[in-house]
């Protein structure tokens, strides 16, 4: 009894310590299975235990795989979030997938581990956790969404898609039948009623444009929200205009899951 609570005192000094602290990238790690992954979380300018927190999931492209714990931090929303942080009410979990991974199996469960974990460290809301990815984590991100209907409010998925048969990592949704005639189709009907705004470049000679096309076409047909968003001209990297899109953070903090 008395160890319990001593660890319950540890425990409140650690988060009063955090308390209001301006917005920072803290570095965190967790065992799976033998093995050690190390991943990046954004506290938030002013982060209180006093409160509950939406939580973000962001999941990076395959250039950032590795095991520094830092390439991650290169691309995407990160980058964006210090230049807007201070401004951003939300954690952010940005796990690290190793070298020459893809975001399911292994990697996809390391990834809500690191969400779990955060989401009771940073006192996170759990009808207001959030998916986005870029690439090869647009790929990870509707993979996610497919394994794990209900635990999303919504997701930003950018120049993600749900086959790739050009790419060198053979970028694919895991799960999909072998036979079936319309995989979009398939993905839609299993993630629920996920709110989801696709972004891609109108040029992308890497993820075609055609993969959010058939995928926003297929959440339509079902009658889900969903937005599309295309920048004309733009190739591959179309995230530093997704996540700088004014519009994107009020429509994705708007949505929560329903009280349990």
């Amino acid at each position: 009894m008395r160890q319990l609570a001593l660890l319950l005192c540890l425990m409140t000094m650690s988060l009063a310590a955090h308390a209001g602290e301006p917005a920072r990238f803290v570095e965190r790690s967790l065992e799976l299975h033998g093995t050690t992954y190390r991943y990046q979380v954004f506290v938030p300018d002013g982060w209180t235990a006093k409160r509950d927190w939406p939580v973000m999931l962001f999941l990076h492209g395959s250039g950032e795989r590795g095991s520094d714990n830092r390439k991650q931090l290169g691309q995407g929303l990160p980058p964006w979030l210090r230049e807007h942080g201070k401004d951003f009410h939300a954690v952010v979990v940005i796990p690290q997938a190793p070298e020459g991974a893809a975001w399911h199996g292994e990697i996809e469960r390391m990834a809500l581990r690191a969400l779990d974990d955060s989401v009771v460290e940073w006192h996170g809301d759990r009808r207001r956790l959030y998916l986005t990815g870029l690439s090869m984590g647009g790929y990870g991100a509707w993979q996610i969404a497919v394994d794990h209907p209900g635990r999303f409010a919504a997701a930003a998925i950018i120049c993600g898609g749900i086959a790739q048969p050009n790419d060198s990592d053979r970028l694919q949704v895991d799960g999909i039948p072998a036979a079936m005639a319309d995989p979009y189709a398939w993905v839609a009907a299993h993630i629920g009623s996920l709110p989801v705004w696709i972004f891609n470049g109108a040029a992308d000679d890497v993820v075609p444009p055609a993969e959010s096309h058939r995928m926003h076409a297929a959440l339509q047909a079902r009658g889900n929200e969903v937005r599309y968003t295309e920048f004309p001209g733009v190739g591959h990297v179309s995230w530093p205009m997704a996540y700088a899109t004014a519009q994107l953070w009020p429509w994705m903090f708007a949505h929560r899951l329903p009280a349990r």
